[in-house]
């Protein structure tokens, strides 16, 4: 869950690059995340797509994701991961469990909009790729290669479409041969939403019975 949310805060809030990088890249992607951070809160409802052919390996399935400022709401087989801006609340209704993670935006291996961010400004070097007429739509992929020569991702592809600067797709593919492929289904924006919504009501989960963990 946490390698999807990952990938999909990539998707969200992309990033701006250093000066070092492909100039005509950087215009793009900081056209991206001008025109992202611009809005009140964001919604996607993604496909993800893991395919291995070595292994004989095909797996899909959806989920959705709500981002306000730092907050989110991310549904994702079957849980719901909810950050407040303070805590992180992990539902899982399989297994009657809500595990409260405190102050985790500071904590390693957190994925929050913030770190991606610093994450990938960071950690690749960026290059201009392939156009592609993707059902009509002019997609402008964009190529990440880790800096880190030991990283267990070979490339990440973005793919942007040239006319609304929203991400259209995302390709990460492994050391190992595996391709992951997050692809945006519906992108809406300024959405008008509850007040509440990326608030954790624990009395409803404990007149539920479910068993509250807090780390």
């Amino acid at each position: 869950m946490k390698k999807v949310f990952f990938l999909i805060a990539t998707i969200i809030l992309s990033f701006s690059v250093n000066a070092q990088k492909d100039p005509k890249a950087k215009a793009l992607l900081d056209d991206v995340y001008n025109k992202v951070k611009s809005y009140d809160n964001i919604y996607i409802d993604f496909k993800y797509a893991l395919d291995n052919s070595a292994e004989n390996i095909h797996q899909e399935t959806k989920g959705d994701v709500t981002i306000q400022g730092d907050k989110y709401v991310f549904n994702y087989l079957g849980a719901t991961k909810i950050f407040d801006g303070s805590k992180t609340y992990t539902i899982i209704p399989e297994n009657e469990e809500v595990i409260i993670e405190a102050n985790e935006g500071d904590s390693e291996g957190n994925i929050t909009p913030s770190k991606m961010l610093t994450f990938y400004k960071e950690g690749y070097n960026y290059s201009w790729d392939i156009l592609q007429d993707i059902k009509g739509r002019k997609i402008q992929f964009v190529k990440l290669t880790p800096i880190d020569s030991n990283s267990e991702i070979k490339e990440i592809l973005l793919g942007i479409d040239a006319q609304t600067k929203h991400i259209y797709n995302l390709i990460e593919v492994g050391s190992n041969g595996t391709k992951t492929t997050i692809t945006v289904n519906s992108f809406k924006t300024n959405e008008p939403i509850s007040k509440s919504m990326f608030t954790f009501n624990q009395a409803k989960y404990d007149d539920l019975g479910y068993y509250i963990i807090e780390n």
